[in-house]
């Protein structure tokens, strides 16, 4: 969820609470991030080299593949979407809404290793996912959900990732 309470930078190697933080379950291929910068040349005439840069785009991703198909992981990928159950039953259905509705974000953590073996935990703040999502079902190959999750600005004093090594 968007504003989800983060754990501390000193709660790495912990469980993330279960009320802010829902676990998608596994991946396959890893988790990849994903940072584009583009700037912006500056030159004056005197000089025939460039003289300076100027950033003027930034965008980042993080991106994997679900390795458990489920519905909720699908709604996730597809921004959402109206979920229903009963007695052995549930199902999903996208959403249709118009162009102009506002997106549900969400914020995602992802944990995965740091350089001698400690834990790297990285969160996305406000994330969505924007690119195709594609569900192969095959009859020799694990059904994945692939995400790629653009992050977004969330403000100024407030970075749109952030990272945590351990350290000891």
């Amino acid at each position: 969820m968007f504003g989800a309470t983060e754990p501390t930078d000193a709660a790495v190697n912990t469980t993330p609470a279960a009320s802010a933080w829902v676990d998608l379950g596994g991946t396959q291929d890893g988790v990849k991030l994903s940072v584009d910068q583009t700037y912006g040349e500056l030159e004056v005439d005197q000089i025939t080299l460039r003289v300076g840069s100027r950033l003027t785009k930034q965008d980042f991703t993080i991106e994997t593949s679900l390795a458990e198909a489920t519905l909720e992981n699908l709604s996730l990928t597809l921004n959402g979407g109206t979920s229903a159950s009963g007695a052995g039953w549930k199902s999903f259905d996208p959403n249709v809404t118009s162009s102009a509705t506002q997106p549900n974000y969400f914020a995602c953590l992802f944990d995965g290793y740091a350089p001698s073996q400690f834990r790297r935990r990285v969160i996305g703040r406000k994330m969505l996912n924007t690119d195709s999502v594609e569900v192969a079902y095959t009859k020799d190959k694990q059904v994945l959900i692939p995400a790629k999750f653009a992050g977004h600005y969330v403000s100024g004093t407030v970075t749109p990732f952030h990272i945590i090594d351990q350290t000891a």
